[in-house]
């Protein structure tokens, strides 16, 4: 096929997409739109890419940025501070609901006072906090579950579909080869990674949107928004199979398993047992660790028993780190001169610059202190994603699903930092968790309190209480399409039929 026709096609497939997923009932503010092109920009190629005007990095010296990339990023920041601003009680909430996070923040800002290149650093320690920025405009949309569907399709109805076209019809602008003489398919990325990452990510939340929608069958337009992200969660995988990324396949498997599980009816009723099937899960990988099983798993993945050569990365820039207790600083430990030791180390090949690994990567930056305060972000978001889930089990399965996968995903690549789609959904999730379970426990609450006044009072309170629970149910119930939930577990706010 021409490549100038397939892209006809592709334009009216992709509008063909947005018009089969329209949905008037639960429309998010306009502000979402910050997101979806913050979400857009980081995981594709930067726009100075794509004009073909990016300075070009060389190895032992600081990166060059365009100035291009820094106004868009700049902008999509300040006009997202600007929309915060606007919400203050519940950007203050959320907040202090994800204090792990801050805590994150506060200590990588702290740690550029020892930092040998702490203006650097401050730059990137600003961008970061972009990632912030467009998390808590999510979060604070008045229906978050559906500020996430949009998001999902949004991207994923540009990003996916333009990456199969460029890898099929324009393969000078989506392949790359390796240091050792192989292909990678790169799509609208810059490597076969971050496609993978961005598949993962995008093609988990399409499986979401369908599993939804086949138990939502009261849903208006569900048959046309069916078809829509079945053929998205087609797309995806199709690239994870294309891409290639090892990692990025395992963590989608991974996250699509705990979500197709974490919907059946036994777990929606009873919300502890998440917590069961995951230490399941941990005591699996652990033993099959330990009892040797772990060359033959890696194997399967289509990696060697070295992870394609990370696991002599790791030992070396372990050993190239100065400070164990706080790092070398937010984000400046591959900086000259480590990168030029580095390059020595391989005999000058070319390598790309980071740990492969999400925590080792953190411990080079913020040390012991750094890896501790991920940990308990993790932790923090695990249970902030299960209370969730007790009260909204449909947004809840999805992120449980999202943490301990990216968890999982953090093993074999770098995730943890700044402009990774990783990093992205891990506060996503986790701010996320923290408006929803906001949300339950205020209508928990109401009824607490109307059951705690005296007998005379309880009756009228206690109906006030009910119907206030289901005024909120039924309205957000029109908006999804639904009937109002009836069974414990069910949706307060979010997506379960």
């Amino acid at each position: 096929m021409n490549p100038s026709f397939a892209t006809c096609l592709l334009v009216a497939g992709i509008a063909g997409l947005f018009y089969l997923d329209r949905d008037c009932s639960a429309r998010p503010s306009k502000s979402l739109w910050l997101p979806v092109l913050w979400l857009a920009t980081n995981g594709s190629r930067p726009v100075s890419v794509w004009f073909g005007i990016a300075p070009k990095d060389i190895p032992g010296q600081l990166p060059s940025s365009s100035s291009l990339d820094q106004l868009i990023a700049s902008t999509l920041m300040g006009l997202g501070t600007i929309v915060l601003f606007r919400r203050p009680r519940d950007v203050r909430a959320l907040l202090k609901g994800s204090w792990p996070i801050v805590l994150y923040f506060s200590f990588a800002l702290i740690s550029l006072v020892w930092s040998d290149f702490p203006t650097w650093g401050l730059k990137r320690w600003v961008r970061a906090l972009g990632d912030v920025i467009m998390v808590l405009i999510v979060a604070t949309e008045a229906h978050p579950a559906a500020a996430l569907r949009h998001l999902f399709s949004r991207v994923g109805f540009v990003l996916l579909p333009v990456s199969v076209l460029l890898i099929k019809y324009y393969s000078e602008l989506s392949q790359n080869f390796d240091e050792y003489g192989g292909r990678e398919f790169t799509g609208v990325t810059t490597n076969k990674n971050m496609l993978g990452v961005l598949v993962f990510v995008l093609s988990l939340g399409a499986l979401w949107q369908a599993l939804w929608l086949l138990r939502a069958k009261a849903q208006r337009n569900r048959t046309r928004r069916l078809v829509a992200q079945c053929t998205l969660l087609a797309f995806g995988i199709y690239l994870l199979h294309t891409a290639r990324s090892a990692t990025s396949v395992a963590s989608f498997a991974l996250g699509a398993g705990l979500l197709l599980i974490l919907t059946r009816p036994v777990f929606r009723v009873r919300p502890a047992a998440v917590h069961g099937f995951t230490l399941a899960l941990l005591l699996a990988a652990s033993l099959t660790v330990l009892l040797g099983g772990k060359d033959e798993v890696v194997e399967a993945l289509g990696r060697d028993s070295t992870l394609t050569g990370r696991t002599e990365i790791w030992s070396d820039v372990i050993q190239m780190a100065r400070n164990p207790i706080g790092g070398s600083g937010f984000e400046t430990f591959w900086l000259a001169p480590r990168v030029e030791e580095f390059y020595r180390i391989y005999g000058g090949i070319s390598r790309t610059i980071e740990a492969h690994n999400g925590y080792i990567e953190v411990y080079l930056n913020l040390g012991f202190i750094g890896v501790g305060l991920v940990a308990l972000i993790i932790g923090h978001g695990y249970h902030k994603t299960v209370t969730a889930f007790r009260g909204d089990s449909g947004v809840g399965a999805l992120l449980v699903a999202y943490v301990v996968a990216l968890v999982a995903y953090n093993i074999g690549e770098a995730g943890f930092r700044m402009m990774s789609l990783s990093w992205f959904f891990l506060l996503l999730s986790v701010v996320t968790a923290s408006a929803v379970s906001r949300t339950c426990a205020a209508v928990s609450r109401n009824r607490s309190l109307s059951r705690a006044l005296w007998p005379e009072q309880s009756i009228p309170v206690q109906k006030l209480a009910d119907e206030q629970e289901r005024s909120y149910t039924e309205s957000t119930a029109r908006e999804q399409g639904e009937s109002t939930p009836t069974h414990k577990g069910t949706s307060i706010g979010g997506l379960e039929p």
